[in-house]
């Protein structure tokens, strides 16, 4: 059992750099005309209105998780021990009145996979995604001032995406261990956000970010 579930792990830290090799390798051969998307109007100004709705509640400190569409994104909702909805997490920021979401992501989307600052109605397009949540922290005006700058002082060093999933390294990060060590250093509390640990390795998953007793999802939906 012990030997299974390191090979479990070890055989998700394989695949998925092999999956975003493959789709980059996929990206140099030639292009093959596609069918105009075909829009259903209901579907689109619902899609619009979830996305308008997720984005009134955000807040400075606030957690966003979506969903995302293909294999990789599946690949990562696997690590989740306990709820395997979400693959992909981000912090937020308001900043001039705007709503931006920082996310460390690799793959295709993101070619020098180095952290990210993108808007949040971007971050939740439903182009590859399925569903979104937003999630809030208990955390006060001190905690988000010194939150914000954790965050601002990482996107300054621009980690690339961590294809090791290695907890120890600083340098890389993957998005669940961007969350996890920015909340921890801010509340000065490396058991703020607790980790998976299976047979002695340990690792963070989407779900132990919004699964503890600080974080509650507020809202969520899924998109048509």
């Amino acid at each position: 059992m012990k030997n299974a579930i390191r090979i479990a792990l070890i055989t998700i830290a394989i695949a998925i750099p092999a999956f975003f090799g493959i789709k980059r390798l996929n990206t140099n051969t030639a292009a093959q005309p596609a069918a105009a998307p075909v829009i259903n109007p209901a579907t689109a100004a619902y899609n619009d209105h979830a996305i308008d709705t997720a984005v009134s509640l955000l807040r400075s400190g606030y957690l966003v998780l979506r969903t995302g569409i293909g294999a990789d994104s599946y690949i990562l909702s696997q690590m989740n021990l306990t709820d395997k909805t979400y693959s992909h997490c981000g912090i937020v920021m308001i900043e001039d009145g705007q709503a931006y979401v920082y996310h460390c992501i690799g793959g295709e989307d993101n070619p020098d996979e180095r952290l990210r600052r993108d808007p949040a109605r971007f971050f939740f397009s439903p182009r590859h995604n399925l569903g979104l949540a937003v999630v809030s922290y208990e955390l006060d005006t001190a905690s988000v001032s010194e939150l914000r700058k954790v965050v601002t002082a990482y996107y300054q060093q621009r980690p690339r995406f961590d294809m090791q999933f290695d907890l120890a390294t600083d340098d890389k990060l993957y998005c669940a261990e961007f969350v996890y060590k920015a909340m921890n250093k801010t509340m000065k509390d490396t058991g703020y956000i607790t980790p998976t640990i299976i047979y002695g390795h340990k690792y963070v998953g989407v779900d132990n970010l919004f699964i503890n007793p600080h974080a509650h999802i507020i809202w969520k939906t899924k998109f048509k």
